[in-house]
């Protein structure tokens, strides 16, 4: 048995070796940061957010309702408040830096700087991008990273029932390193094709998530925004061939890998039955 064993092995990874290296990378990205993430409860994950939300709230001006911010905030999310059980809470930062972020709790907060920056459509690419981030879980692991670096993690008890409260004193060192948190660029392209999708699913302007990326490309390499969004030429590019059929979403790539991956055993287990049934004739 264990000889059957060791050959399966062997003839499960002489297919692997098949695959295109880019695919296999896309495939394991996201276990790479899970094997560093410490694992908390969805409980403490929210709790966790909530807080974080109201810092950092608290740390800036919120553009009133009756502000013109505001107004075209509101104006841009229509009625996407709610979306796979997400409950989405936005507000608009008056402050000159171009940014965006979001948390797990279902926080996007948008800075006024980038709302100049950008006109309606492409907002609501990075709104839907945002939301991307929020539904695919990525917040969910840069709160878990930002935990196990920082001292916050010894000031939570019973974080298995309430979490607990974060001390404020550790709360800016938490948001500071959760809001500044970089992206992978697996991560980075599942938002970008959720917020295509978005797009498309409301029919607004797909162009406008490439002249986004474009625009947001024109900052400096060292700016705070990229530091969490890397690459936005780049994945201005991706786009550009998704919207011209030539590339694929990663969902359509995974869904290609793991359609090989079964095909791929399928033929292992053909293989290892013919080694099997020509073995039991010396047996």
């Amino acid at each position: 048995m264990l000889k059957y064993t060791f050959l399966t092995l062997c003839l499960f990874t002489l297919c692997l070796a098949g695959c295109e290296e880019s695919n296999i990378q896309l495939a394991t990205e996201a276990g790479i940061d899970a094997v560093k993430a410490i694992t908390l409860s969805e409980e403490a994950v929210q709790n966790m957010a909530r807080q974080s939300s109201a810092y950092a709230d608290s740390q800036h001006s919120i553009a009133p309702a009756d502000n013109a911010y505001a107004k075209r905030l509101k104006r841009l999310v229509g009625n996407h408040h709610q979306e796979g059980g997400i409950d989405f809470s936005y507000k608009v930062y008056l402050a000159k830096e171009v940014n965006a972020f979001a948390m797990a709790d279902g926080t996007i907060r948008i800075y006024s700087g980038l709302m100049d920056m950008l006109n309606d459509d492409e907002l609501r690419f990075v709104i839907g991008h945002e939301m991307g981030h929020i539904a695919m879980k990525h917040i969910h692991k840069k709160l878990q990273l930002a935990y196990g670096s920082t001292a916050v993690r010894k000031a939570i008890a019973s974080i298995n029932s309430t979490a607990g409260e974060i001390a404020r004193s550790q709360l800016g060192e938490f948001v500071q390193v959760l809001i500044g948190a970089q992206f992978s660029q697996l991560e980075e392209k599942e938002a970008d094709d959720y917020g295509l999708t978005f797009m498309k699913n409301m029919g607004y302007d797909t162009g406008a998530a490439v002249s986004a990326l474009e625009k947001l490309s024109t900052l400096g390499n060292d700016h705070s925004f990229l530091s969490s969004h890397p690459a936005p030429g780049k994945r201005a590019e991706r786009i550009k061939l998704q919207l011209e059929g030539k590339l694929s979403s990663t969902e359509e790539q995974k869904d290609g890998i793991l359609n090989k991956f079964s095909k791929l055993l399928v033929v292992a287990q053909e293989k290892l039955l013919a080694v099997i049934t020509w073995a039991k004739r010396f047996l």
